[in-house]
């Protein structure tokens, strides 16, 4: 089924909806979270997308502290969990400001919340909610989100189908409106990353859940899986952007920038051209090399009115001009006798046979 996102139809038959996810990348600067909105509009986002999170909802400084180190893509970071979350929270009263900039330049607003406080206060301002992947570890916050009634909008990283089919139940008879997102988490740009995202999950998706928008939110920096997400079906993607990834913070190494950023669109939108019709037809631009490269029947020497064909009487070549005998008509051509004297090459046509 299709869903609507303000004036833009999701669905398999309409152009796919990108997400620019700004996140961290506004830097603590509201002025600076403006112009990436800007940016991702010049680089062909369909919606720019903002997190809300506080460092004490989303964290436990105990918890991560007693794993005696930081992790993956964490690891690299020179203050702790908890600090890089609080410095990179989304103040809630730039909401309001956010959403007029985005409507400002023509882009949609979007945010990620990461409670329920967040939840309720989003819903005045977003035209879909967007459930990130740590959340199919809370089924009841996506739940909150989908009983306002809006398209929301589930990355499935970091999961197990029995995680997402969790979700998928508890969702599903709450809102019909759900675009299933396959995702991997791992957020350190590493070249080896393309090997663990799973593009065919799409497929188990799309049987599972046949009337269920599909997408991808993806961290990695090539075209290449975004353009194959949307040829298996994906309508909705999600990838972070910045505007350099030399710029200091947790989301800016594996981010697009804005020249990456509008060749991923450039490209999907050639995909979409390219996918046409599934009607399987003679196309309009290839008419005329349909009778230059297919092959009639034609005199394979000077023939006499009169003359029985025999098969060596007749070869098949190019061109096929129209109303010729095709070579599927030879059985029905050897046998029969020539009506008019015919020069070596031409095509035959019913009418030549007496």
């Amino acid at each position: 089924m299709d869903i609507q996102i303000q004036e833009r139809t999701i669905g398999l038959a309409h152009p796919t909806y990108f997400i620019a996810d700004i996140a961290a990348n506004h830097d603590g600067d509201f002025d600076r979270a403006v112009e990436l909105i800007r940016l991702a509009k010049q680089a062909g986002a369909d919606a720019a997308k903002f997190q809300n999170f506080r460092a004490r909802h989303i964290v436990s400084d105990y918890g991560f502290k007693s794993l005696g180190g930081q992790l993956s893509h964490q690891a690299a970071w020179t203050k702790s969990v908890y600090e890089v979350y609080q410095a990179a929270e989304v103040p809630f009263d730039w909401t309001a400001k956010l959403k007029e900039a985005c409507d400002e330049v023509g882009i949609h607003y979007f945010s990620s919340p990461y409670d329920y406080e967040a939840i309720d206060m989003l819903d005045p301002y977003v035209p879909a909610y967007k459930a990130g992947s740590g959340l199919t570890s809370w089924p009841e916050a996506i739940v909150r989100m989908a009983q306002f009634g809006k398209p929301v909008l589930i990355a499935a990283g970091a999961s197990e189908m029995a995680d997402v089919e969790r979700v998928m139940e508890a969702v599903l008879p709450v809102n019909q409106q759900v675009v299933l997102m396959q995702c991997n988490t791992n957020y350190t740009a590493d070249e080896a990353n393309y090997d663990h995202l799973h593009l065919n999950v799409l497929k188990t998706f799309a049987a599972r859940w046949p009337d269920v928008i599909l997408g991808l939110s993806d961290h990695t920096q090539s075209a290449a899986p975004v353009v194959g997400a949307v040829a298996m079906g994906a309508r909705v993607i999600e990838r972070h952007f910045t505007d350099s990834n030399e710029r200091e913070g947790p989301d800016h190494k594996f981010a697009l920038n804005p020249e990456n950023w509008a060749h991923m669109v450039e490209e999907v939108r050639i995909l979409e051209r390219a996918l046409g019709s599934a009607e399987k037809r003679v196309a309009d631009n290839e008419k005329e090399t349909r009778m230059l490269q297919r092959r009639c029947l034609r005199a394979a020497r000077d023939i006499k009115a009169g003359e029985t064909f025999t098969e060596d009487m007749l070869e098949v070549l190019r061109p096929a001009v129209q109303g010729a005998l095709m070579a599927w008509d030879l059985p029905n051509v050897v046998g029969k006798q020539a009506k008019t004297d015919m020069p070596f090459g031409k095509e035959i046509r019913p009418d030549d046979l007496a």
